[in-house]
């Protein structure tokens, strides 16, 4: 991470406590569910890094600076060229108007960061992400933190050492994205 977007400088988080969704409790509230029906967008991977990487940066109100500095964009945009980034995009109309992204490792799917601008955008693709990597084997999704945003879904905080043995059984299996 970095402290904010003009941050020439990268940091390491390692916190005691990690937030993950467990794929197998995923939970999508009954509201969203029946939003999900309506197909309000058309959701793709991996066709926009640039446009999904420059949305969770963008300031909004309640967050006016982003972490995602130069030297993480390039990082990415260099691991998504090397297959390793990858992107999840709600489209509607033909424009961009939500997404996330984040790293496949072994079956670990490291979530760095998502944006909405429109209502349910990024809700929508994180539902899309999780049936993706239980389709693909996955077993590990990261979420770094928890929210009550995330919370929703089933996002929970476990130890460090919990994660830990959780990240090395996962980096020793195989997923393809």
């Amino acid at each position: 991470m970095s402290d904010d977007a003009e941050d020439p400088d990268i940091y390491w988080i390692r916190p005691e406590r990690r937030g993950i969704i467990p794929l197998e409790n995923f939970h999508i509230p009954k509201s969203l569910k029946k939003r999900i029906k309506k197909v309000p967008f058309k959701i793709l991977m991996d066709t926009d890094f640039e446009g999904v990487i420059s949305g969770c940066a963008e300031s909004k109100p309640g967050r006016e600076t982003t972490w995602i500095n130069h030297p993480i964009r390039k990082a990415y945009g260099e691991l998504f060229e090397l297959g390793f980034c990858h992107t999840v995009e709600a489209w509607q109309n033909n424009e961009l108007v939500g997404g996330l992204y984040g790293l496949a490792l072994g079956q670990a799917f490291f979530g760095e960061s998502m944006f909405s601008r429109a209502t349910d955008a990024s809700k929508i693709c994180l539902v899309a992400l999780v049936e993706h990597l239980k389709n693909h084997h996955f077993s590990l999704l990261d979420t770094q933190f928890t929210t009550p945003h995330l919370e929703h879904f089933g996002a929970v905080e476990i130890t460090r050492q919990d994660y830990e043995m959780r990240l090395k059984k996962a980096l020793s299996g195989h997923a393809e994205f």
